[in-house]
């Protein structure tokens, strides 16, 4: 029906009447009709989500609302009863204070009057200067000041009793603790009755009530099992509890017990939490019809958009596999279980320089011919094994292209299945990696350059030094032959024979002093990269010592070596370690010549330590003045110096070739100043060398 308009105006047979009216408005395409539909599909998903969200909301507020309205009137009801009950104690100690009984007669009331008020823990009569004439402690437990004495614990008590005297009223104390045994204790407060007899002042009557078995008494035991009632300080600090529950702290109301001289802070904390999403039943049981009317609506909108999206998921297909093809720069290729290829994408194609058809149904002919025995082997092998073979990582191999350029390539292979599960074959992801191996290969020459570089400027820089050095054997030689010459000249040749031979030997070892001192320097510029070895990192300091005890006598600097009894062996090119190493005790040693470092304090440690069985840590040591916070952010950055003749590039070269082995390079500052430059090397016991592989399947 779609198709009607269209063709009733506009065929050969149209009137001009007709042609002239206007073209009906044209249907809607196919993806305005599937907009339009999800558009109304969207529209009561997310109508359904709102309703339910505010319903669960609401729901939500409305039990947070409840259970903080009830704790706010349970902690107004126990403040108001905690109130009444001290008041009414009040009385009663009131008319115990106008009792005539004396001696225990006296007793007798104090302790009856105990027995029915649990939190009173004892009643003390007190004369005019707060003198304990007669106390009564509670029968219902041990005596409250066993512990420590009344004495100790009656500063409270005196004050209050002081305050009730200029008040002429009963007065109540600050509470206070009083420990108990086994390491436990209670929360006290005092109330204070002048007594007065005959209009005169005669002494004060003392209370002491037990603030937890106050709070004992003030709850159901229904409020004690869901709410923690507790007397607490102005900071929050809790001073007594009741109640079998733990409050959450989610809601909590707190009530002011004003009291004649005081007055408490009480906090009601219920053990409720939060209310949950669902918080009553009623909720459940809509939101699980909701639920349900929701997943009706999905399988209905599911099953509508079933069908278009299989229509559309099937045209695109091909499409799609088209422009992957066509973007892709990595080549594809797909083998079956004889190796023969059976698809190459145009990136393989272009790599190898075979066409599709050229590379499709036969053996792969881009194996070099000297490979082309082994190839099959493997492949044989990657056979047998199947899915089996658990090999999923790349590997390196050689390929040929068409015209007979041999190049390599990296290779990451994963079966094929068919729709059964069965295994039909290999799919290849193949990258050409000959451009990254030249990179490689020109960043190794420059790397190269750049420390052959680095050793001749420290050569360079050295060569001063290494002339005061050769001066003094040169000058004894020349000592000894002078001497030598004018033994020659006496009379007595016989007895100058033993003094020539003493100097020949001295011009012997003089000149064997001055041959190490050129030899040292001599290899160390004519060394190249070696090839990793496992040394003794007593051999790596011994090899720069010469060349270190050369700089360190310019300026009066020590050189300590601390090694442990058995040196650590190291795995490592020992040319390059051994640059590192100078490089890093020369900037010691340049770094404590300054005016600032004593002559007593210019010491330079090399130190060697294995705090791990695969790293072994190498660190230079100086006493110098720091490194500045500014410089310590740039200081391996090429070409980054603070010294006007220097290159910049010695640092930089350290860490890359620490990084190369597979440490790390780092300094850290020296108490009281200074600065050590530590880096690791791997131990030769946990090395593993791995041979790159160059299998083709």
């Amino acid at each position: 029906m779609t198709g009607v308009g269209p063709i009733l105006g506009a065929g050969p047979l149209a009137t001009p009447a007709a042609a002239t009216m206007p073209s009906p408005a044209p249907p809607p395409t196919p993806a305005r009709r599937t907009l339009r539909r999800s558009t109304l599909w969207a529209l009561l998903v997310g109508l359904l989500l709102v309703a339910q969200s505010l319903m669960v909301a609401l729901t939500v507020s409305y039990e947070t609302s409840r259970s903080q309205d009830e704790i706010e009137s349970l902690a107004a009801e126990v403040a108001l009863q905690m109130r009444r009950e001290l008041l009414q104690a009040t009385q009663q100690l009131q008319s115990l204070s106008w009792s005539a009984a004396e001696g225990e007669a006296w007793l007798l009331e104090a302790g009856e009057l105990m027995r029915r008020r649990a939190e009173l823990l004892r009643v003390e009569r007190r004369d005019r200067v707060l003198q304990i004439g007669a106390a009564v402690d509670t029968p219902a437990g041990a005596p409250l000041f066993t512990r420590m004495a009344r004495a100790d614990l009656s500063v409270d008590t005196e004050i209050t009793c002081a305050a009730a005297r200029r008040q002429a009223a009963p007065q109540f104390s600050r509470s206070y603790f009083v420990p108990q045994a086994e390491g436990r204790g209670v929360e006290v407060i005092d109330l204070c009755i002048p007594v007065v007899r005959g209009g005169r002042e005669d002494g004060f009557l003392v209370g002491s009530f037990g603030l937890p078995q106050l709070l004992d008494g003030l709850m159901t035991p229904a409020q004690a099992r869901r709410t923690e009632v507790s007397v607490i300080e102005g900071d929050g600090a809790r001073l007594a509890r009741a109640g079998g529950a733990r409050g959450v702290g989610v809601f909590v109301a707190e009530r002011l017990v004003d009291l004649p001289g005081t007055s408490l802070r009480l906090r009601a904390d219920s053990a409720r939490g939060r209310p949950s999403l669902i918080p009553n039943l009623t909720l459940a049981l809509v939101l699980g019809l909701s639920v349900a009317l929701f997943a009706v609506v999905l399988t209905l909108a599911r099953d509508v958009r079933r069908r278009a999206e299989a229509e559309r998921a099937l045209a695109e297909a091909l499409s799609l596999r088209q422009a992957m093809e066509n973007s892709l720069i990595t080549g594809l290729r797909a083998r079956n279980l004889d190796g023969e290829v059976t698809y190459a994408n145009a990136a393989f194609c272009a790599m190898v320089g075979f066409t599709p058809e050229e590379l499709q149904g036969v053996q792969p002919p881009y194996w070099p011919p000297e490979f082309v025995d082994e190839y099959q082997q493997r492949q044989a092998a990657r056979r047998a094994a199947g899915l089996a073979d658990p090999q999923r990582e790349g590997f390196e191999t050689v390929f040929m292209r068409k015209n007979g350029e041999r190049f390599p390539v990296l290779l990451y292979e994963a079966p094929l299945r068919d729709a059964q599960g069965r295994h039909t074959g290999w799919m290849s992801t193949v990258l050409d990696i000959s451009a990254q191996r030249r990179v490689e290969e020109l960043s190794r020459q420059q790397q190269d350059r750049l420390q052959a570089s680095a050793r001749l400027a420290t050569m360079g820089e050295m060569a001063s030094l290494m002339s005061h050095e050769l001066n003094q054997p040169l000058a004894a030689i020349a000592s000894y032959a002078t001497g030598s010459l004018n033994l020659l000249d006496d009379p007595e040749p016989q007895a100058a024979v033993p003094l020539l031979r003493q100097a020949l030997e001295r011009i012997a070892e003089q000149a064997e002093r001055a041959g190490r001192i050129i030899k040292s320097v001599h290899s160390f510029v004519r060394r190249r990269e070696q090839p990793r070895e496992a040394i003794g990192t007593d051999l790596l300091v011994e090899g720069v010592l010469p060349l270190v005890r050369l700089q360190a006598r310019k300026s009066g600097t020590r050189i300590e070596v601390d090694l442990p009894r058995k040196a650590p062996r190291v795995l490592c090119d020992r040319t390059m370690v051994e640059q590192v190493l100078l490089n890093l005790s020369r900037n010691g040693i340049q770094a404590m010549e300054t005016d600032d470092v004593p002559l007593a304090e210019r010491v330079l440690t090399l130190r060697v330590r294995q705090h791990h069985p695969q790293w072994v840590t190498l660190a230079v040591v100086d006493h110098g003045t720091g490194i500045a916070p500014e410089v310590a952010a740039r200081l391996f950055t090429p070409f980054f110096t603070t010294r006007p003749e220097g290159m910049g590039l010695g640092l930089s070269l350290c860490r890359t070739v620490i990084e190369q082995h597979g440490g790390a390079l780092d300094f850290a500052p020296v108490p009281p100043r200074g600065t050590e430059f530590r880096f690791t090397l791997p131990a030769p016991r946990q090395a593993e060398s791995r041979e790159t592989a160059t299998l083709e399947a």
